[in-house]
Formats: structure tokens, C-alpha cells, sequence
């Protein structure tokens, strides 16, 4: 779990690892006392990982919740257990909770309303008739993509150097998603706090495009686009090549209002994302394009990724995920 997620607080471990344990201990008195019974087999199971160096407290959030993440000998355990190579696990986010990792948490918060991990009703026998309801609800509404395996976070993006050994000048995603069972594309996600300007989310954005661009030997020593050598992706519709999508997601924590941020940074980024019009033939062409995505945070917690809360720009209406990511 800590090896996709990085930092994380027992409670967000719990939500994807069990997430029926947030129907049990409704009969609590506080949300208190039923959180920390809802996370104890968590906290516990995370005590022994850090009496064997595999886990360490990684401080607090600024509400006080413990944060935890792995060790270099964690990492290297949990790239067993996903069957990823080392090299594509990521740091260990030691010193994230110094400043309490609120943007760590905002992108475990984003996998968890991708992912939406569903209760297994069976183990809530004798729970009260709304506790059960609710875990129906959440059982019954549309499922989330992938499974955690499809998440990576903190994935560099090279302009230059290596994977092992990324050069200046690069970017580094927040999330990048795999869940082509579901229908779904190569996936890369920018996260933001609401921190940054348009043009500083425009910046980040450029340096994808020079990452998307960039043009390495493949084992069969044929040139590739660099991405191409670790994500498979199909070719556009119109035998053009677009890049993979871009989806950023806002959560409302900082002073810039999303609502005015997105309008101008699709401004500033037209000549990354903007298609050619095959006027006569009635469609558009992408060839060497970024699809970019805008939702919220929130949004995506209560509709999931079936719901309409997906912009992209260049389009004025609000869709599902497929409908927004397809080119």
C-alpha cells in the first residue's frame, strides 16, 4: 500500500485496504473513538512493519494525524510485492510530513476517488440496518479504475538523463495510471492544492510536452518516444499520434480560485493541446497533442470517474472520463 501511496495516514490505508471497516463501529459514541477502531488492525499491522525497518513515522498532517511511509528496505519489499522494479517505486518520501505532506495526502485522496474501493458486504453481518445501507450504496454505485496496482506516483518524467538517473529540466508526475481493462488510457495526473498560478501549472505542463517528445533508441535499437519504452499506448484514431493525456485535479485548499485558473491556463497551453480541424471530413486530428483535463477534487470523491465533472479543454461541456479522454 505505502509502496504505491509514498505517505499516508492510517486512515486513507484503511479506506483502500478495508474498506468495509468504515461501515463497522458505527454504535461509537464519537468519530474519534470509531475512527481509531476502524484503523487499529492498520496501526498495529504498521507497528510491526517499523520494528523490522520497514515503515517510520513520517510526522504529522496539520490535523494531527500520524503520517507514515516506508523505509529504503520497505521500498525495496514492497517492489516484491507489486512486481515493479526498484527503480520505478519512487522515494520513500522521507520528510514529507515536516511541512505536514498536505499535497501527498491530496494525491492519495485522488487515487482513492479514481480507485473507489468497494466494501465486501459479507464481512458487515450484524452491523446496523444504516451502517449496511451505506455500504450498499457505495457497493452498488459505479466502480473506479483499475485496481492499485495500475497507480505509480512520484514518477519522474526525464527531458533528459535516464529513468534511473533523471537530468534538469524534467517533470515529475503525480500520478500515472494503467487500467487498460477498463477501457481506460495511459493516464498521467498533476495534483494541485490550489498553490500555483496558471502560469506556473503552464510551465509543468510544457515540460511534459518536452518529455512526451523526447526521442530514445528502444531495445530494438529503433528510435521511440521515450514514454513508449515503458507505457504502452495505442495510436490516435486518424493514424495520427497524440500523447497521453493530462489530467489535472484541484482541490480547493489555497487562495486561486480553480474556476479562473483553468480558463487561463488553457489559454496559455492552446499551442500544446489544440487539434487541426478536418473541416471536410468532420473531425479533428491530434498528431503531437496533450488531451488536457481539468476536474475537482471533491467532485471526483462524490461522483467518481463515471461522473460528468471531467472539462478538457478546447470543449465547452462537462463529461465522463472516456468521453473527455478519447481524442
Amino acid at each position: 500500500m505505502l509502496g504505491v501511496l509514498k505517505v499516508a495516514t492510517t486512515d486513507q490505508i484503511q479506506r483502500i485496504a478495508a474498506p468495509h471497516q468504515s461501515f463497522r463501529h458505527t454504535t461509537k459514541k464519537t468519530p474519534s473513538m470509531r475512527k481509531t477502531a476502524r484503523t487499529a488492525a492498520h496501526a498495529g499491522a504498521l507497528s510491526d512493519l517499523r520494528k523490522h525497518g520497514l515503515a517510520e513515522n513520517g510526522g504529522t498532517t496539520k490535523g494531527g494525524e500520524a503520517l507514515r511511509n516506508l523505509t529504503v528496505k520497505g521500498l525495496e519489499a514492497a517492489s516484491h510485492v507489486l512486481r515493479r522494479p526498484l527503480a520505478e517505486m519512487g522515494g520513500s518520501a522521507r520528510g514529507a510530513g515536516s511541512s505536514g505532506a498536505a499535497h501527498a495526502l491530496s494525491v492519495n485522496e485522488t487515487v482513492i476517488a479514481l480507485l473507489r474501493p468497494k466494501p465486501d458486504l459479507t464481512l458487515l453481518a450484524g452491523e446496523p440496518p444504516e451502517a449496511l445501507a451505506a455500504a450498499r450504496a457505495v457497493a452498488d454505485a459505479p466502480g473506479g479504475i483499475g485496481s492499485l496496482a495500475s497507480y505509480v506516483t512520484e514518477v519522474p518524467l526525464p527531458a533528459t538523463g535516464t529513468w534511473n538517473a533523471p537530468g534538469r529540466g524534467g517533470a515529475q508526475a503525480d500520478i500515472v495510471v494503467t487500467a487498460r481493462r477498463d477501457g481506460a488510457p495511459l493516464l498521467f495526473i498533476e495534483v494541485d492544492n490550489c498553490h500555483e498560478s496558471a502560469e506556473e501549472l503552464a510551465g509543468k505542463l510544457e515540460k511534459y510536452a518536452r518529455f512526451f517528445r523526447r526521442q530514445v533508441k528502444d531495445t530494438d535499437g529503433k528510435e521511440r518516444p521515450m514514454w513508449r519504452t515503458r507505457w504502452p499506448a495505442p495510436d490516435g484514431r486518424w493514424r495520427d499520434v497524440p500523447h497521453p493525456p493530462v489530467l489535472l485535479v484541484f482541490h480547493r485548499i489555497g487562495d486561486p480560485n480553480p474556476d479562473r485558473t483553468v480558463p487561463r491556463l488553457a489559454d496559455l497551453t492552446r499551442h500544446l493541446w489544440q487539434g487541426r480541424w478536418h473541416g471536410e471530413d468532420g473531425f479533428h486530428t491530434y498528431d503531437g497533442k496533450i488531451p488536457i483535463i481539468a476536474t475537482g477534487l471533491n467532485n471526483l470523491r462524490e461522483h467518481g470517474p463515471a461522473g460528468a465533472v471531467f472539462r478538457r479543454f478546447g470543449r465547452t461541456d462537462i463529461g465522463g472520463w472516456l468521453a473527455r479522454f478519447r481524442t
